[in-house]
């Protein structure tokens, strides 16, 4: 039941991913234009070249603050990153289990410490 509901719920958050993928784009692409505007603006030395640099980051984080909703995208990857790690921390502990019950590797474990 456990591997379902995981199963289910990264179904949902891939989906959730990938309706956001777009926006998750454009705001990377814009944070991208701010950085590369803002060392543009540090290196200018004239007031025209520093209010047009000022322009051209306003515009650019309009376009930023416009899909700030692909966070959702960010948090669905993460949720999705966590599923994952879960699942593979089951298919882990079933594994050890199983080799901890094992006669054979409880004999030989047993054979080595009698051989020291």
């Amino acid at each position: 039941m456990k591997k379902f509901m995981l199963f289910v719920g990264g179904l949902v958050a891939f989906f959730i991913l990938l309706a956001n993928l777009g926006p998750m784009i454009l705001l990377g692409v814009s944070v991208w234009l701010l950085y590369i505007i803002f060392k543009e603006f540090i290196k200018s030395d004239s007031a025209a070249g520093k209010i047009g640099w000022v322009i051209a980051g306003l515009f650019v984080l309009g376009i930023g603050m416009s899909n700030i909703y692909a966070v959702i995208g960010i948090a669905a990857a993460y949720v999705l990153y966590l599923i994952y790690t879960s699942w593979k921390d089951d298919d882990q502990s079933v594994e050890q289990v199983v080799e901890e019950n094992d006669p054979f590797t409880n004999f030989e474990r047993q054979w080595a410490e009698i051989n020291k």
